[in-house]
């Protein structure tokens, strides 16, 4: 069975807040590294005692978050920047199954921790009307492949997420946010610091639960793999993303547009007009690169 692990850090427990801890300049960045490749070794312990026999994690935090010199030796890693074309993140139909450790939830989403998607100016991203975070993305692209994402493992809230979009999928939260959201009308230096309150486990009880839940997580891919479910989409897919107002200019569209694959729209550029639209002067759209 070969696993697919995509990963980032602020799902994990003992990230206690952004800029100190997941940031490259932070002053407990190499602690962060830490705990987020010892949580990625918990779940590669549980899948390997769960039948797994190649492993392969996604570097996935955009400063990096896996120090190579403390991985599991029996994980290859993926990562040193995204592949050209970004999604599906180094993913491909080779793999029996995908999974996730450290993720935190979309944006926009109560008692969450860290809470953005792609960075803190984004207000929402959605597919074809469906409100989506960074999970969803890795997710649906699995989707696409054929393969079942099996575990997910990050902050509760989170979980709530995973369990939604992919009903069946094995989750495991190792902290709770406690503040509320609906602060869309924020900048995005202000939702950054807005929903910094959390309660976490002790990293050594998170690595316990989520070497279980992986562990968990392939006994149920190998007696009921039809367990592990999708939301269904029709063609063609439509991307929205609304961006947070900034200097005194209003929230930002825009959107993104492939008639046949999900994973291609992921990949497409973004426009300030839906598909076959107008902008708001009536002239045509022109794309837009693609923004991180």
């Amino acid at each position: 069975m070969k696993i697919y692990i995509m990963t980032d850090m602020e799902g994990c427990a003992g990230i206690l807040n952004h800029d100190e801890w997941v940031l490259g300049t932070g002053r407990f960045y190499d602690k962060g590294r830490r705990i987020l490749t010892e949580e990625v070794n918990a779940a590669v312990e549980g899948f390997l005692q769960g039948g797994a026999d190649e492993i392969m994690v996604v570097d996935g935090h955009g400063a990096g978050g896996i120090d190579p010199l403390l991985l599991h030796p029996a994980a290859r890693l993926a990562g040193g920047g995204a592949p050209a074309p970004t999604f599906p993140f180094f993913l491909d139909a080779s793999f029996d199954a995908a999974a996730c450790v450290g993720q935190h939830a979309k944006a926009g989403t109560p008692r969450s921790h860290i809470t953005h998607t792609e960075w803190f100016n984004w207000i929402d991203l959605s597919v074809n009307g469906r409100s989506i975070g960074e999970y969803g993305t890795i997710a649906l692209s699995a989707m696409e492949l054929g393969l079942p994402f099996i575990f997910a493992a990050g902050e509760e809230a989170f979980c709530g997420e995973a369990r939604a979009l992919t009903p069946g999928v094995v989750t495991v939260g190792v902290k709770q946010g406690v503040n509320p959201d609906g602060l869309d009308h924020l900048t995005a230096d202000e939702y950054r610091r807005a929903k910094l309150a959390a309660i976490h486990l002790s990293p050594t009880v998170a690595r316990e639960r989520i070497r279980e839940g992986a562990r968990r997580a392939m006994a149920k891919l190998r007696d009921k793999p039809k367990s592990f479910r999708y939301p269904a989409f029709k063609k063609p897919y439509v991307l929205r993303r609304k961006l947070r107002q900034e200097s005194g200019q209003p929230p930002l569209v825009q959107y993104a547009f492939h008639p046949t694959s999900l994973i291609g729209a992921l990949n497409a550029p973004w426009q300030n007009a839906p598909p076959g639209g107008r902008t708001a002067a009536g002239a045509p759209v022109n794309a837009a690169p693609r923004q991180p």
